[in-house]
């Protein structure tokens, strides 16, 4: 039975242990949009955010991201979908618009350097932004695709 999946045990059991390392290009994102935006991105907002306050407004996360294998003949990859968060007190969508178009100047069509990993491309997907259940809070989101392979 094994001699009948060949290849396909193999590279299934390099995936498994060789996958995309999400930290890896969590870190290389939050790298790149701290460098260039002139907001606090974070993993996980400290708590003074949550208090309230609105000085503590605006922000940006890193948000939920999903992979699948993206291989070719001869290298190992990796399709990564990734959600950026942009949060925000400001009466209006304007200082929303304004961060989003930050996000995608950083990262629309740039190079990430992800540990073990050559970035093939990073493309804009789409974006929104609404308000936030609390009824005071501007929420946008933005989604960006990203292709990794193995070096």
């Amino acid at each position: 039975m094994y001699e009948k999946l060949g290849g396909r045990r193999t590279r299934l059991k390099n995936w498994m242990r060789k996958g995309i390392d999400v930290i890896e290009l969590q870190t290389a994102l939050y790298q790149r949009l701290t460098g260039e935006l002139s907001v606090p991105v974070y993993d996980a907002v400290p708590q003074a955010v949550d208090s309230g306050d609105n000085s503590a407004f605006p922000y940006v996360t890193i948000g939920e991201d999903s992979s699948s294998q993206f291989d070719t003949d001869t290298s190992t990859g990796f399709d990564t979908s990734v959600t950026i968060h942009v949060w925000s007190r400001y009466r209006g969508r304007r200082e929303v618009k304004q961060i989003q178009q930050a996000i995608y100047d950083a990262l629309h069509l740039h190079d990430l350097s992800v540990s073990g990993y050559h970035t093939v491309m990073v493309l804009f997907e789409s974006a929104d932004s609404f308000m936030d259940a609390d009824g005071i809070t501007r929420h946008g989101v933005s989604i960006f695709r990203i292709v990794t392979e193995d070096v």
